[in-house]
């Protein structure tokens, strides 16, 4: 395999111990990256690490420290820290199966391949990868990697599976807090139909090749205009016009939706409904 191993170990589970890789599911998007250079000399600008009243410091004269009062630090080597050794630093032990659907899809982070390290791991690898298919349950243990523990999730994907790292609960904000004050209301039936009608004209399969950064190919397009210029300014004008032409933020939402059926292709009009009865605002306890 071509890619470089993110983590190499071993699932145990039980006393079942399997020697395993794992890969990056990921990788960055085309992005655009900028510098900043000194206009008048053309030249990019650098920073350097200094010390107020110093100057600039040495990089082996620094270490980490942590602030545990204002002012006051407790200073740690990258020596100490490596010793910091924790049992799962090579072995995802699965301790919990739970379903797929139990584990929020706030807490999911990043994903990973995972692919047995040999042909003597294989048969094991299969035998747990099909146990979690038809139990149609995802394994949950921690795990070490690059100076971090984790949890993290197993569960299959085609031939192989996929390791997930979850986030703390720590980590996850509480959703009441952002949602309380949306209203407890009954929505207007009629509103609710053609809703539905509009997300069913526009219903299809995933396809990840249909969307693309529309942001990085805009600045694409400035980039290559600004390399064809003589000046190193360009004004851009707005083929749209510009400006918001709503005059006002109030939308009818019948009207809206209405309009979007009407389009070419529209879906048929949804059958009539018994109007249902307008429950009151329940008051949150």
């Amino acid at each position: 395999m071509a890619a470089r191993a993110y983590w190499q170990g071993h699932i145990r589970l039980a006393l079942v111990s399997i020697p395993v890789e794992i890969y990056s599911a990921t990788k960055s998007g085309a992005q655009i990256a900028f510098y900043q250079v000194h206009e008048p000399s053309g030249k990019r600008i650098k920073y350097e690490k200094v010390v107020p009243g110093i100057g600039p410091v040495d990089t082996d004269e620094i270490m980490k420290g942590f602030e545990y009062e204002k002012g006051e630090y407790v200073l740690l080597d990258p020596e100490e820290i490596e010793a910091v050794k924790l049992e799962s630093k090579k072995t995802l032990e699965l301790t919990q199966f739970v379903d797929a659907d139990e584990i929020d899809v706030l807490y999911y982070e990043k994903p990973y391949f995972v692919v047995p390290a040999d042909d003597l791991a294989e048969e094991a690898f299969v035998v747990l990868r099909e146990a979690l298919r038809r139990t149609r349950k995802v394994g949950l243990g921690q795990l070490a990697m690059r100076g971090r523990e984790y949890v993290v999730s197993l569960k299959p994907c085609g031939r192989g599976m996929v390791l997930e790292t979850l986030r703390y609960a720590d980590e996850v904000n509480k959703a009441q807090g952002y949602f309380r004050d949306i209203p407890d209301i009954e929505p207007d039936a009629e509103l609710l139909g053609l809703a539905e009608s509009l997300i069913e004209k526009k219903a299809g399969k995933f396809d990840p090749k249909d969307f693309h950064d529309r942001y990085v190919d805009a600045l694409r397009n400035l980039i290559e205009r600004k390399k064809k210029q003589k000046s190193n300014r360009l004004i851009i004008e707005d083929k749209e016009g510009g400006g918001d032409k709503r005059g006002s933020n109030v939308v009818d939402l019948m009207a809206a939706l209405k309009k979007s059926l009407e389009r070419p292709g529209a879906a048929k009009k949804p059958a009539a409904r018994k109007p249902a009865r307008k429950a009151a605002a329940r008051k949150r306890a």
